[in-house]
């Protein structure tokens, strides 16, 4: 059985992400999405909001689930005895940085490949971070997240912006 990590922030998660996640379960046994803590990165969603939309996101891939941790991502795919950690590149400068936690990861576990799917062309501009923005200013981003949580981003936005006021 091939057991792949797909390790993100997952910011919220986007149809980017999503589909680099169902080409992982087209070709992996099973597919575990992780979301990771990112200690560079103030996120707006907990972690248990961003488990939850990926749960629901997920539902229908019958070989995915949908995990947390905050620790290495090395130490997590030794733990889930991984054969694989699955990326996705957007663009070149994507490549650097994953490139690089690539060969860490490698270093602190060398058991586990690091294999990186592209994007596809109409989800090359998509990031959690611009979901976040468009949201913010109030933009439709359906389209850019999974319909199952549109509302859930919608909602926490306007209580944060409810909250900037007071």
């Amino acid at each position: 059985m091939k057991i792949a990590v797909c390790p993100g922030s997952f910011d919220p998660v986007t149809l980017g992400h999503m589909d680099i996640i169902r080409r992982a379960a087209d070709i992996f046994d099973r597919v575990i999405v992780v979301v990771m803590t990112n200690t560079n990165k103030n996120a707006m969603f907990t972690t248990e909001e961003r488990v939850d939309f990926l749960k629901r996101s997920t539902s229908r891939l019958y070989n995915v689930e949908v995990d947390s941790y905050g620790g290495l991502l090395a130490d997590y795919t030794k733990q889930k005895k991984a054969d694989v950690i699955v990326k996705g590149l957007r663009a070149m400068s994507d490549f650097e940085y994953e490139f690089q936690m690539a060969l860490t990861n490698r270093k602190l576990n060398p058991d586990t490949e690091t294999t990186f799917f592209t994007t596809t062309t109409e989800h090359m501009y998509l990031s959690s971070s611009l979901v976040k923005q468009v949201a913010k200013l109030g933009g439709d981003i359906t389209g850019f997240v999974p319909d199952c949580i549109i509302n859930d981003i919608q909602n926490k936005v306007k209580g944060l912006n409810e909250d900037s006021l007071t």
